[in-house]
């Protein structure tokens, strides 16, 4: 008799596989070959008739010792399927340069200036990755996305990473395989008008045109925000922000919505900011953070405890100006087991033990990053609110480095 199917072969047998790492959707030749070969075994009717003949007890231990078999080739298909997948920290540092994904250009998050040279709050964690990977900060290929282009650009492995104001939702995470490795920077959808326009709630937008950025969560929001409070709007997608901005200040449409802190690093370009308001509502919940393809746990892990390192030197009190003499030892071990003069925490990732001093040194802490590109002394003027370290009462927070 033929065994069941307990195993669909259109799905992977275990998240560390190489099936993960595959961006076409299917699994790797040794996934294909057990799924098809080894889960698809049949045995012959007159081994279940002699079987039968057993005690329970001799039939239990032995369904135990098939289930154990089955259980260790799985886990020994996994194994080889991953170990046969290159790895993306591999790929980087054979390659000399970090292909990092961004927008295509967000004043304070991501933008390139008139020689070409990008800087910003998401610039600065590709930079850190890159000085933690590679010892060279200026060892980044900045790749502009668009809303509709940038996790094409992430799973066909044009990118490495993506640090692009990109909120971390189910969908995204489980359906399209993405990992989100941590969130730096809570944020919330907003609108902005023209004073002019007269308006200074969400709430008295009834029919508005609203400008909105295609391939984004602002689109279902909008529309459930509207929905919910029995109100009309008629659409005015765009594709990049610079086109928001655009056709927003041409007059096509009354609103413009997107992320409040893409909002105010908006208004912050305009000749006149003053002469646009920023509406108090805030419709959603937008954990933005950088993200890494699924299946390749090594890279995720660099990228994520990189970001950590950056939370916890601000929490520690460890700064681009002190890491250089901190690196030297203090009386604090958390802080040693950061920067490598205790333990081997780089060896974990397959680094060396500056690589958390190095990713510091570029352009701060966590803190420093904020203040100097997005915070309330720019002209983006943002408070850290809910992004201030949890000992201030926000909800930046890094689990420890031990």
């Amino acid at each position: 008799m033929t065994f069941p199917h307990y195993f669909d072969q259109n799905v992977p047998l275990c998240r560390g596989s190489s099936y993960y790492s595959n961006t076409n959707g299917k699994g790797s030749p040794l996934s294909e070959h057990w799924n098809k070969n080894i889960l698809n075994f049949s045995v012959s009717e007159p081994m279940v008739q002699i079987n039968s003949f057993k005690s329970e007890a001799e039939n239990q231990e032995e369904g135990n010792m098939k289930k154990s078999f089955v259980l260790g080739t799985l886990a020994v298909a996994g194994l080889a399927a991953g170990a046969a997948a290159a790895g993306t920290l591999d790929d980087v540092q054979a390659r000399g340069t970090l292909n990092c994904g961004v927008s295509t250009g967000l004043v304070g998050f991501a933008a390139p200036d008139a020689n070409g040279e990008w800087s910003g709050f998401d610039v600065g964690v590709c930079r850190a990755v890159a000085a933690a990977v590679l010892g060279d900060a200026q060892a980044v290929e900045f790749v502009p996305t668009t809303g509709k282009t940038r996790f094409t650009a992430l799973a066909s492995g044009e990118i490495d990473m993506l640090a692009r104001n990109t909120t971390w939702t189910f969908s995204r995470d489980v359906d399209l395989k993405f990992e989100f490795v941590g969130v730096n920077y809570y944020d919330g959808q907003g609108f902005m008008a023209p004073k002019e326009l007269g308006v200074s709630s969400a709430a008295e937008l009834d029919g508005a045109t609203v400008c909105i950025q295609t391939g984004t969560t602002t689109e279902l929001n909008l529309a459930d925000f509207f929905r919910s409070n029995n109100m009309s709007y008629e659409p005015v997608p765009i594709e990049t922000n610079a086109e928001a901005q655009q056709q927003y200040l041409a007059g096509a449409c009354d609103v413009f919505t997107t992320d409040a802190s893409g909002l105010a690093a908006t208004r912050a370009t305009f000749e006149n900011p003053g002469d646009h308001v920023l509406m108090p509502e805030i419709i959603s919940k937008e954990p933005l953070g950088p993200l890494v393809r699924h299946g390749d746990n090594n890279w995720g892990d660099v990228v994520r405890w990189t970001l950590n390192a950056l939370v916890t030197a601000e929490e520690l009190g460890v700064t681009s100006a002190n890491v250089g003499e901190m690196s030297a030892g203090t009386n604090n071990p958390e802080i040693n087991r950061l920067l490598g003069t205790e333990g081997t925490l780089g060896a974990m990732l397959g680094l060396d033990g500056d690589w958390a001093k190095r990713a510091i040194m570029v352009g701060g802490n966590y803190g420093e990053l904020f203040e100097d590109n997005i915070g309330e002394a720019t002209p983006i003027g943002l408070a850290r609110g809910l992004n201030a370290q949890w000992t201030d009462g926000g909800l930046i927070y890094s689990p420890p480095f031990r």
